[in-house]
């Protein structure tokens, strides 16, 4: 014999759903927004900085050599070989160069250039809480420090297999799931040695030297840490191969 009580409409109840929601959504974007800006503000002098670029379906990075400074690129420079489309007529792309595994240098500032040649990709280290889309003709970035060397993480979860990783989380194409990039987390001594150890761009590719304006040959194989008299006899075989 009960009956259900019919009410039309409830004034507080509307809006209870409506401010609440407003107010803790208002908390979440302006908490995002500061952490946004601080992540992508202006990197310290002493930031370690860093380029990688995606593709169907790959991660590289390029890194600067002694000078500590990115050389220019320019996206219709790219080739097969050029793959990240570097300026040869800048003095800074001299002695920068590649890599397949993404090093990093624990407890020092970094930041992540991002492009994107093709489709939008996206830059995703889960580890360190760090997440950018790469976005063709966009280029993005942010910053942020590493804490613990790749070996105190093993040391740590007691498992000396474990290694950290970059991914892409958008879905780029078939080969998606290949777009697993290796991290390597150094002390700040072993990343300098290792740094050291790389052979710049140039070096790896002297036929470029063609393309280095004349008056900046010998300051580039000397950057590039070529031989200059090497260098010289390369592009002049160069030269007289494409005569």
């Amino acid at each position: 014999g009960q009956k259900a009580k019919f009410f039309p409409d409830n004034h507080y109840l509307e809006l209870a759903w409506t401010i609440v929601p407003a107010i803790v959504l208002a908390v979440l974007i302006f908490t995002g927004l500061r952490t946004w800006n601080d992540i992508t503000a202006p990197a310290s002098k002493e930031a370690e900085v860093i380029e990688v670029i995606g593709q169907q379906f790959a991660w590289t990075a390029r890194y600067p050599g002694k000078d500590n400074e990115l050389g220019g690129v320019n996206f219709k420079l790219i080739d097969a070989t050029n793959e990240f489309g570097l300026k040869l007529d800048d003095n800074k792309s001299f002695d920068d160069f590649k890599s397949l595994e993404l090093h990093l240098p624990a407890n020092k500032e970094i930041l992540l250039k991002i492009r994107a040649k093709d489709v939008l990709h996206s830059v995703f280290l889960p580890h360190f809480r760090v997440k950018m889309d790469a976005v063709p003709g966009m280029p993005t970035h942010f910053k942020f420090k590493v804490t613990k060397t790749t070996q105190e993480m093993r040391d740590e979860l007691g498992n000396q297999a474990f290694n950290y990783e970059m991914a892409c989380t958008e879905i780029c194409g078939r080969g998606h799931f290949s777009m697993r990039f290796p991290v390597v987390v150094h002390t700040e001594e072993d990343f300098e040695r290792w740094k050291l150890s790389q052979e710049s761009w140039l070096k790896q590719n002297p036929d470029y030297l063609k393309n280095v304006p004349v008056g900046l040959r010998e300051s580039a194989m000397i950057k590039a840490g070529l031989p200059v008299q090497a260098g010289v006899i390369a592009v002049q075989a160069t030269a007289v191969g494409s005569n």
